[in-house]
């Protein structure tokens, strides 16, 4: 086995990258990928996923509203970071689907997945965690991110959103107010 001992960690996200993309060759992984980002563009998937829940939850329909308020809001600081740091994307990757801007840091699929994952986990719905982790993963099999912007993206999602936890919850019982 080749050992580098001098590997910085971009030469680690470079390789993970292009090791994931490779995937992207067999066109089922291809499509399923490409799906998952037009899905996701935006946090589309995650919003809708949380305006049908408190439509269909009316018991409910609070919490279910401040949970995708917190899902958007972690997108838009998401989208604000990557305005600030503007690190490109990957360079050295053919790319399986076109993006909305032309920077990388962080993944904003990867932020609003991973807010939607905790925030709608806190009301139960543990299914949409696999479905966020399938998004992150997506992002580097089509070769837009770097791992480094994903595990960013996805750490700033479930943070807004756990920051957030007791204001879903103060919705779940008619409580107004941030609950602190």
């Amino acid at each position: 086995m080749d050992h580098h001992t001098d590997d910085t960690p971009a030469d680690f996200d470079h390789r993970i990258l292009a090791a994931l993309r490779a995937r992207g060759a067999d066109p089922r992984v291809a499509g399923a990928a490409r799906a998952l980002s037009w899905a996701g563009e935006h946090g589309a998937l995650w919003l809708a996923g949380g305006l049908v829940g408190a439509a269909v939850d009316g018991t409910r329909r609070g919490a279910w509203l401040r949970a995708t308020a917190l899902t958007a809001g972690a997108h838009l600081a998401g989208s604000g970071v990557k305005r600030i740091v503007r690190r490109p994307r990957p360079a050295h990757v053919e790319p399986l689907v076109r993006t909305a801007g032309r920077h990388s840091f962080p993944s904003s699929h990867a932020t609003s997945a991973a807010a939607a994952a905790v925030a709608y986990g806190a009301l139960g719905v543990y299914a949409v965690a696999p479905l966020a982790a399938a998004m992150c993963l997506s992002r580097l099999v089509v070769g837009v991110h770097y791992p480094s912007d994903v595990a960013a993206g996805a750490a700033l999602g479930a943070l807004t959103a756990r920051a957030g936890a007791r204001w879903i919850h103060a919705g779940a019982h008619g409580v107004r107010g941030g609950g602190a």
